[in-house]
């Protein structure tokens, strides 16, 4: 069986490989920066179009590997940033990384393929390719960046997400990307075009109906633009602080009643460093700061966000609990560690702990905030279960993406968020992009990449609880379950019932 999958009989030609790959590249073309959405759907419908002509199940699983090798060899690309940061010490792994994500994740493609082809027909391809998207934002702790429905972020169907989140945009995408492939191509393509003009539409009603509504309240956000490769640099952490603390004094027109500084902007341990929190809180004015750093603790270092007060005295502490692996910590660390593997973006290399998991912190005057500490704001499900709070709070430091297209998709991640939640995001990056961010994912105020800046910015109001942020995924786990157990009926009664057959 497996050699019959693996075989040189069970996989396309190369013509049609390389046409699966170059489609998937297509497709990724629809996620920021690009945002060109019809050329991802091309890409997309030209993968199920494939799939619609592969002779056998192993033949269109290897169809969806190549796609999904080609979609997230461009969607990711930025990966090979962090390994480049120090170039002599990780540069080698660059390639490494890249491949074997693209590869890896395309395996989630390959086996949608393959076994909707054994189910058959559209439906069971739409419904399993959905589901593996989903499936990679918990599998192995989790990457659902990049997913498919991302290509929505900056147009009117995002608004979508209030109902169904990413799951329900991406079953929508491969549903118009699907219309032509049926056996009417050109019904199928009005039907597409039917589907995406009433979502644009009701996107459209959505915005046009929900005027942003402002509070009293004004955040600082405080961008330092520390390069990364200079960043712990003993002879440039000075700089880059004092430029925070500098940005931090600027004047305003009234005192912000928030100001945020990025993930770990304060270079030293912040239970070791109460001369340099006073010295931020005075530069503050008083006004209550968040800041990123270090803790040092009895498991060893967690990534942290404080809450300061006016003598620069911590008054509540968030300690990151969804790390990045390979980065924050390393799988199988010991093993690894004896080939010169270490978390790049951990203190000596060493790795971080994790924190105890979310929780809300209030912020004074302005209530309670859910803080998120860099990639943790790509998973949903970690902003489940504790009470509604007023907004998200994301500090990050995207330096480690580069400048292509890390991260504008990590932004258009957080505007997803904030549509998905009914909530604002207030995100502060240390290179960029910092960001406010409104309820129906409308950027109200932004930097620039890669400058020194500071940012103030009117705190939008909370909208209503939205239904995803009620319901969650079920409600469409639920119907890709039905689809698929509907689709295997018909497979079985069309295979016994030999009328059935003919007809």
């Amino acid at each position: 069986m497996i050699r019959r999958a693996f075989g040189p009989a069970a996989r396309p030609g190369w013509p049609q490989f390389a046409l699966a790959f170059g489609l998937g590249a297509l497709g990724a073309l629809g996620q920021a920066p690009w945002s060109l959405w019809p050329l991802a759907l091309l890409g997309l419908g030209g993968l199920i179009w494939l799939y619609r002509n592969a002779a056998t199940a192993p033949k269109a699983a290897w169809t969806g590997w190549a796609g999904g090798a080609g979609y997230f060899a461009i969607a990711l690309f930025w990966l090979v940033e962090p390994f480049l940061v120090d170039i002599a010490r990780h540069g080698w792994m660059a390639p490494f990384a890249l491949f074997f994500m693209a590869g890896g994740l395309a395996l989630l493609w390959a086996v949608a393929f393959g076994v909707a082809h054994r189910i058959g027909g559209l439906i069971a391809l739409v419904a399993m390719w959905t589901g593996m998207e989903m499936l990679r934002s918990v599998l192995f702790t989790g990457f659902p960046w990049a997913t498919v429905g991302h290509i929505w972020s900056d147009h009117p169907i995002l608004q979508l997400a209030a109902l169904g989140g990413t799951p329900l945009l991406t079953l929508l995408t491969l549903t118009i990307a699907a219309g032509p492939s049926i056996r009417k191509p050109l019904v199928g393509l009005g039907v597409s075009l039917a589907i995406l003009g009433a979502g644009w539409v009701y996107g459209a009603q959505i915005l046009s109906t929900h005027a942003a509504q402002q509070t009293d309240k004004t955040v600082r956000l405080v961008q330092p633009n520390a390069a990364q490769h200079l960043k712990w640099d003993p002879e440039h952490v000075g700089r880059f602080l004092q430029r925070a603390v500098d940005l931090t004094a600027a004047p305003a027109d009234a005192p912000p009643d928030l100001i945020v500084w990025p993930e770990t902007s304060v270079p030293y341990p912040l239970n070791d460093a109460p001369t340099v929190l006073e010295a931020i809180s005075k530069s503050a004015g008083g006004q209550p700061v968040i800041v990123g750093g270090n803790d040092r603790m009895e498991d060893g270092w967690r990534n942290t966000l404080v809450l300061l007060g006016p003598e620069g005295q911590r008054m509540q502490t968030y300690h990151k609990h969804h790390l990045v692996p390979f980065g924050e910590y390393i799988p199988f660390g010991e093993a690894l560690g004896k080939l010169g593997i270490r978390g790049m973006a951990s203190r000596d290399g060493g790795g971080f702990s994790k924190g105890p998991g979310p929780k809300l912190i209030d912020l004074p005057g302005i209530g309670p905030a859910l803080p998120l500490i860099c990639y943790e704001l790509i998973f949903p499900r970690d902003l489940r279960g504790l009470p509604r709070s007023n907004l998200l709070l994301q500090i990050t430091n995207d330096a480690w993406f580069g400048n292509i297209s890390g991260p504008y998709q990590h932004l258009a991640q957080a505007r997803l968020r904030a549509v998905e939640q009914g909530l604002p995001v207030v995100r502060a990056a240390n290179t960029g992009i910092s960001a406010v961010i409104d309820p129906w994912g409308r950027i109200t105020a932004q930097t620039k990449l890669n400058e020194a800046a500071v940012l103030d910015a009117d705190l939008p109001a909370p909208a209503s609880a939205t239904l995803y942020s009620t319901l969650y995924d079920w409600p469409m786990r639920g119907l890709l379950v039905v689809l698929l157990i509907w689709r295997i009926a018909v497979r079985r009664r069309v295979s016994i019932d030999p009328v059935a057959r003919q007809g």
